[in-house]
C-alpha cells in the first residue's frame, strides 16, 4: 500500500481474510480487531488484493449512521489505493455498480425511519443496480463495519437483498459463532507492534487513608496532574504531543456537567482560554482540531462513547465519572487512550501507557458484559404524574406480615433483631454488638475501586484485579440516589413497599425519629452511610424476619383481605442496557422504560403491540411476589391460598380498564408453550374478579405459525385452535 507498511500481524489477518473468502466453506466471516490495531487498513489491503485475483467482484463497505464513518474510510482508500475505484451511495445510484468498485454505504441512510436521505424512488433505484450488477455476472462481498451496532433486522435486510458471496463482520467485541469463520487479531500483538499502550493504570496514585469531600474533583486533580507529568515528559524528548484528558459524563448528567465546569474552571481550564472542549449532540466547543497532536484544548468533555471511528491518539488519560445509575462502561471507549499517538513506543513507562481515574464499581461487570458475558442489569424508573391517581382493589392474604400499619410492620422486624442480636435498652451495647456481626457503622461511604495495572482489556484481569477501599463523606444531596437505590433493594427484596421499609429503618437507627425504643441513635449523616454500607446485611435479617413471623402468621389466619392499590411511584426493573436499537416506549406508565427489559417472547411481543395500538391509552407491568405489586388470591385444589399477579393493567381509548396475563402459547409445530400448570386456576380467578369490579380482562399467548397475539376470556383451553382463542387485535 502507498506510504503504509503493513505489520507482521495485519498481513497475516489479510492472508486469513484471502483463504476464508476464497475457499472457506463458511459465507460469514468475523474478524475481532481491538481498537488501535488498524482494522480499515486491514480491510484496503484485503480488498486490493482479493480484486487483483477477483475482478469481477463489487465490495460493499457497510458503516453505522454515527460519525461519518463511511466517509472516514472512503477517504483512507483514495489516499492509499488511488487505483482503485470508490463510490458513495449517491454515486452508486447515478452510474450503477462496476466491476472492482468498492461503495461505501451508511446503512441507515437506507433503512432508518423518517431519515429522508433516499426518497422511495430512489430506494427502488439502489435495488435496480443491484439486480443490474448480477445481470452482468458480477459477484458482491459486504463488508459490515463496526458490526455489533449494525445487527438490525433493516441493515439485515439490505444484506440479505445483495446476496452476497461472503459477509464480513469486523468490530472490536465480535463474538464467536459456530456458523462463521473467527479470526481474532491478539491483543498482544497488537501492544508488541507498538499501536496501542502496553498497559492500562486503573486508579493510579488514589490513596485508601483520606476521606474524600468531593469525589469528581479528587478524580480530575489526579488526571490534570497526571495530563502535566506526561506532557512535560513528551517536551523533554523533543516530542509535540499535547496528551488529552477525556472526561466521560453519565448520559443524564447535564447538572453534573455545571459542577464539572464549574470546578475546572477554578483551576484554570475553560472553553474560553482554549484549555477544554465538550462534545454532545447538541453541544459542541473546541472540537475543531481536537484531533490533531498539539491541539490546545487538555480536557475534552463528553458522554458515553464518542462518535464511531473518532479517532484522537493523543487521548491518554480517562475521568470516568458516576452516578449510580446503571450505565455501562464501554471498552470503546477505553480504546480512545489506548492508541500511541506515532504508531510506536517509546520505551518509556510515563509515555507508553494510559491512565484510567473512576470510582465507578460497575466497570469491572460492564467491561466483561462487552466482552461476552450476558448484559443484564437493573435501572429504576418512577412513574409519570398523570398516573398517580389511579386506583384499583386488589386481594392479599391476611397472613402476610405487611398487611399490618407500620407499629406492627415495626414489631415483626424490631422482635426479630431482638432476639438474633440480643439487643437491650443500650444503645452504646447495641452498637458494640451489631458491629461484632458485622455491621458497618462510620460517618463516610465506602466505595471498593479497583486500582491496578492491566495488560490485555480482553482477559480475566480486570475480574482479578486489586481492589482498595475509598471512602466519601456523605452528603444527603449528592448520596440521596444512594441511599434510595439501597432501601429499594431491601424493600423489593422482603416484599415490603418502599416508604414503609425506609419508616421501619428511621426508628430503629435514626436519632431524629420519634420512638422511645430505638435500638442507636444515628445522625441524619451516620444513617445514609449506615443503610448504604449495610445494605446486604439488612437485607438479610429483614428478609429473615419476615419469613419466620410468616411461618407463625399464617397459622392464625388464611382469609382473604382487599386493600387499594396504585401503581408504585418507583420501581427497580431488570434490562439489557446494550441491546440494539432500543426505544422507550412512551405509553408505559413510567418514564424512560426501554423495550430491553427481561421478559418472556409473549410479553415482549405483548408490550410492543400496546405501544403501536392506536387503541390502547397506557399500560403498565405487574411485578410479583412483593405486597406493593397488584394482586388476586386464589386456591390450588387442596384449599391453599396463592397470591397471583396478572402481568399487565391497561386502559383503552375507550376508559375501560383491562387486566392481562400473558402466558406461552404455541409452536408452529402446534406444540403448547404454557408450563404453568396453575394457569387454570388463575385463570378462573381472573374472570370472577373482573366480573366483581366491572372490568376487561383476558389471558394472552403467542401463536408462532402466524406470529400473531391472541386472547381468551370466556372458557380456558391449552389448544389455541379453539374458537375461545381470538385474534388480539379483533378484541383490543
Amino acid at each position: 500500500m502507498q506510504g503504509i507498511e503493513l505489520k507482521e500481524f495485519q498481513v497475516n489477518c489479510v492472508n486469513d481474510l484471502l483463504n476464508a473468502t476464497t475457499v472457506g466453506d463458511k459465507r460469514e466471516v468475523l474478524v475481532q480487531a481491538p481498537t488501535g490495531s488498524g482494522k480499515t487498513i486491514i480491510l484496503l489491503e484485503y480488498i486490493k488484493e482479493y480484486i487483483d485475483e477477483n475482478n469481477n467482484t463489487i465490495f460493499v463497505w457497510l458503516t453505522p449512521g454515527k460519525g461519518d464513518l463511511e466517509e472516514q474510510s472512503r477517504d483512507k482508500m483514495t489516499k492509499y489505493l488511488p487505483s482503485l475505484n470508490s463510490k458513495n451511495i449517491a454515486e452508486v445510484l447515478l452510474s450503477g455498480f462496476e466491476a472492482g468498485d468498492t461503495a461505501f454505504i451508511n446503512w441507515e441512510t437506507i433503512t432508518k425511519k423518517g431519515n429522508t436521505a433516499l426518497k422511495e424512488q430512489e430506494r427502488k433505484n439502489l435495488f435496480e443496480r443491484i439486480d443490474e450488477a448480477y445481470n452482468r455476472g458480477y459477484n458482491f462481498i459486504v463488508i459490515v463495519d463496526e458490526e455489533h451496532l449494525n445487527k438490525t433486522v433493516k441493515a439485515e435486510a439490505i444484506i440479505d437483498y445483495l446476496k452476497p458471496s461472503y459477509i464480513v463482520r469486523v468490530s472490536a467485541t465480535t463474538k464467536k459463532n459456530k456458523e462463521a469463520e473467527f479470526i481474532q487479531i491478539d491483543e498482544l500483538d497488537v501492544i508488541n507492534e507498538g499501536l496501542i499502550t502496553r498497559a492500562l493504570y486503573i486508579n493510579e496514585n488514589v490513596s485508601g487513608d483520606i476521606k474524600l469531600e468531593n469525589e469528581h474533583e479528587y478524580l480530575l486533580d489526579l488526571a490534570i496532574e497526571k495530563q502535566k507529568v506526561i506532557r512535560e515528559e513528551y517536551r523533554e524528548n523533543n516530542i509535540e504531543i499535547n496528551p488529552l484528558i477525556i472526561i466521560q459524563m453519565p448520559n443524564n448528567s447535564n447538572d453534573m456537567i455545571d459542577q464539572i465546569e464549574k470546578i475546572l474552571e477554578n483551576k484554570g481550564y475553560s472553553y474560553k482560554n482554549k484549555t477544554v472542549a465538550i462534545w454532545l449532540a447538541d453541544r459542541k466547543e473546541n472540537i475543531e482540531d481536537i484531533s490533531n497532536n498539539n491541539a490546545e484544548p487538555i480536557i475534552l468533555i463528553m458522554k458515553q462513547a464518542i462518535s464511531t471511528g473518532w479517532d484522537c491518539p493523543r487521548a491518554k488519560i480517562l475521568v470516568k465519572l458516576r452516578d449510580n445509575m446503571s450505565e455501562d462502561f464501554e471498552t470503546q471507549t477505553i480504546g480512545r487512550i489506548r492508541r500511541m499517538p506515532q504508531a510506536h513506543h517509546y520505551d518509556n513507562l510515563l509515555l507508553d501507557n494510559c491512565y484510567l481515574y473512576t470510582f465507578d464499581e460497575k466497570y469491572e461487570e460492564t467491561i466483561k458484559q462487552e466482552l461476552g458475558n450476558n448484559a443484564q442489569d437493573v435501572k429504576m424508573v418512577f412513574l409519570k404524574d398523570e398516573y398517580k391517581a389511579f386506583r384499583l382493589t386488589k386481594q392479599i392474604k391476611n397472613s402476610d406480615f405487611d398487611g399490618f400499619d407500620d407499629r406492627e410492620t415495626f414489631k415483626i422486624i424490631q422482635n426479630y433483631m431482638i432476639r438474633k442480636y440480643n439487643l437491650t435498652n443500650n444503645k452504646n451495647n447495641n452498637k458494640t454488638i451489631l458491629e461484632s456481626n458485622g455491621y458497618v457503622f462510620d460517618e463516610t461511604i465506602t466505595n471498593s475501586i479497583v486500582q491496578d495495572k492491566i495488560v490485555k482489556i480482553d482477559s480475566n484481569e480486570i475480574a482479578n484485579a486489586n481492589k482498595i477501599q475509598v471512602k466519601s463523606i456523605v452528603n444527603t444531596s449528592k448520596n440521596g440516589i444512594d441511599l434510595r437505590h439501597s432501601i429499594g433493594v431491601i424493600s423489593s427484596k422482603i416484599g415490603m413497599k418502599y416508604d414503609k421499609t425506609r419508616v421501619v429503618l428511621e426508628r430503629m437507627f435514626l436519632k431524629r425519629k420519634l420512638f422511645t425504643k430505638k435500638f442507636i441513635n444515628l445522625s441524619l449523616v451516620e444513617f445514609y452511610a449506615f443503610v448504604i454500607n449495610n445494605e446486604d446485611k439488612l437485607k438479610y435479617d429483614f428478609l429473615e424476619a419476615v419469613s419466620q413471623e410468616a411461618r407463625q402468621i399464617f397459622i392464625k389466619s388464611e382469609s382473604i383481605k382487599e386493600i387499594e392499590f396504585r401503581i408504585p411511584e418507583m420501581d427497580i426493573i431488570k434490562y439489557d442496557p446494550k441491546m440494539k436499537d432500543t426505544i422507550i416506549y412512551d405509553k408505559n406508565v413510567y418514564k424512560d422504560y426501554p423495550n430491553s427489559t427481561k421478559k418472556s417472547k409473549s410479553e415482549r411481543m405483548f408490550e410492543k403491540y400496546c405501544n403501536e395500538s392506536n387503541n390502547i391509552k397506557w399500560f403498565y407491568k405487574n411485578g410479583e411476589h412483593s405486597i406493593q405489586y397488584f394482586s388476586i388470591i386464589y386456591v390450588d385444589a387442596v384449599g391453599k391460598k396463592w397470591a397471583f399477579y396478572p402481568d399487565y393493567i391497561l386502559q383503552d381509548e375507550q376508559g375501560y380498564t383491562w387486566i392481562i396475563e400473558t402466558k406461552g402459547g404455541e409452536s408452529a409445530d402446534g406444540v403448547s408453550k404454557n408450563i404453568d400448570i396453575k394457569v387454570e386456576n388463575k385463570f378462573a380467578v381472573l374472570k370472577e374478579y373482573a366480573n366483581k369490579h366491572n372490568l376487561k380482562w383476558g389471558f394472552v399467548r403467542d401463536y408462532d405459525k402466524n406470529d400473531n397475539l391472541y386472547i381468551c376470556n370466556t372458557e380456558y383451553t391449552e389448544d389455541m385452535n379453539n374458537d375461545n382463542w381470538m385474534n388480539l387485535k379483533d378484541i383490543l
